[in-house]
Parts: structure tokens; C-alpha cells; sequence
């Protein structure tokens, strides 16, 4: 196994008054060179953005964009002709292929929305862009892995271009589970939503992540009650 560990207080950090994002990689004005990518995953925006506040339009294209909102109510516009509102409990899933427009707004003007935006490269170029949206229980998380993207259109979650799985789970302290990897070749990028975890004996605090390539199975245990996002990703 081997696995390479970051520690939420080294991310890279920018706080533009409306927008507060830490950047788990090399993004917008911050760059590492040794923080470039995990496999095919290339950002990791963890963004709170201020009420009535949010992203013009702007482009994008051969990069499957997904968004997973952790509080609040988030607008989204694009190019395709998708106007929707997203929310805790809802995933995002959008393959910009050759190319599309969109816009996020906060949707409120009395409160903040704190979400996660993740970009992977893609397994195909140049496709038809296409959209996913999804709202999902919150109770079918607990103490279980809830799956939330596949590269499958009849599996659980939102549908992507990559061949990756993403799931989320809240755990209560004491609880174990174990992630058994679709390919044995693909890595894990493991982000701690919330609490103190241990996966395969390695100790992590509140957004760390660590990185796992090498293995088969991920045994988690929930030192305290403990809300985390496990990615299942190519390697290459």
C-alpha cells in the first residue's frame, strides 16, 4: 500500500471577501508543482461563498465538473439550457466535453453556501457535454457507504465520464467500514468531511485527505462521529 497524506492547514488558501476556497491542488493563483493532481482528479475547491454572491459565466470543456453542496442553496445556469438549484443532499455532475457555459450563484441573500467542486479529467475527449442531478437521502448515508457518482447511467449516483466512484458516509464514533475498490489499479482520494477517522490504522483529522494507491480493501474506523467522502479514481 502506498498512500501520501494532506493535512487540511497545508492546502492552498484564498479568501476574496465573497469567496473563501481552499484548494486541495494547484488552482487559479495558487500553484504547487508537487500538488498538481491524485490520478485523474485535478481540483478540489472546498468554497464558501457569501449570500447573493457567486461565478459568472464562464467556460469550461474536457473536464467532468462535480459539485456537492455541504450548506446552503446553490443556482446553477448553463449553456445546455439548465437552470437549477442544488442543495445538501444533492449532487451535480456535468461533462463539459467540447465545451460549455455556466454560472453559480448563491441563491440566498441572509445566509453563506459552503460546497465542494471537484474536477477529473476525463476518459474520452471531445464528447457531447451532458448534465446529472440528483437529490439523495441523508438517513441512507449513515453508518454506510452512499454511493453518489458512478460512470454507469443505471447505478447509483450522478453519471460522469470517467470511470469513478464517489461515496460519502456518516459514521457514528466506534463504527467500521470497509470499501472494497471496483479496479484494484485505481486509487483513493479519502476527504474528511468532518470528526476523526483512521483508514487502514492512518489517523485523520477534519478535512484532511489522504491519498491510497496500492490496495484492495480500506478498513475505516470512526474515532468520532465522522462524515467523509471516499473517491475512486483512475490512476492514469
Amino acid at each position: 500500500m502506498k498512500t501520501t497524506l494532506y493535512k487540511a492547514n497545508t492546502r492552498g488558501h484564498a479568501n476574496h471577501g465573497w469567496l473563501n476556497a481552499y484548494h486541495s491542488f494547484s488552482f487559479a493563483n495558487y500553484f504547487d508543482p508537487q500538488r498538481m493532481n491524485f490520478g485523474v482528479l485535478r481540483v478540489l475547491n472546498d468554497d464558501t461563498i457569501a449570500p447573493g454572491m457567486g461565478f459568472g459565466k464562464h467556460p469550461h470543456d474536457n473536464m467532468e465538473i462535480i459539485t456537492i453542496p455541504l450548506y446552503g442553496d446553490l443556482e446553477h445556469e448553463d449553456s445546455m439550457g439548465n437552470k437549477e438549484v442544488i442543495r445538501e443532499g444533492d449532487v451535480q455532475s456535468m461533462s463539459a466535453g467540447t465545451g460549455v457555459v455556466h454560472s453559480e450563484y448563491n441563491k440566498n441573500r441572509d445566509k453563506e453556501v459552503k460546497l465542494l467542486q471537484i474536477w477529473l479529467m476525463p476518459k474520452k475527449r471531445n464528447v457531447t457535454p451532458f448534465y446529472d442531478q440528483i437529490s439523495l437521502k441523508l438517513e441512507d448515508r449513515k453508518n454506510k457507504f452512499q454511493q453518489i457518482v458512478s460512470p454507469n447511467s443505471d447505478d447509483a449516483g450522478v453519471t460522469i465520464n470517467q470511470d469513478a466512484w464517489f461515496n460519502i458516509t456518516e459514521m457514528d464514533a466506534e463504527k467500521e467500514l470497509e470499501y472494497k475498490l471496483h479496479n484494484p489499479k485505481n486509487g483513493v482520494y479519502a476527504f474528511i468531511l468532518e470528526g476523526d477517522v483512521s483508514i487502514n490504522e492512518e489517523k485523520l483529522n477534519r478535512r484532511d485527505a489522504l491519498g491510497i494507491q496500492e490496495v484492495e480493501l480500506l478498513t475505516i474506523v470512526a474515532n468520532t462521529d465522522a462524515k467523509l467522502l471516499l473517491m475512486e479514481i483512475p490512476m492514469s
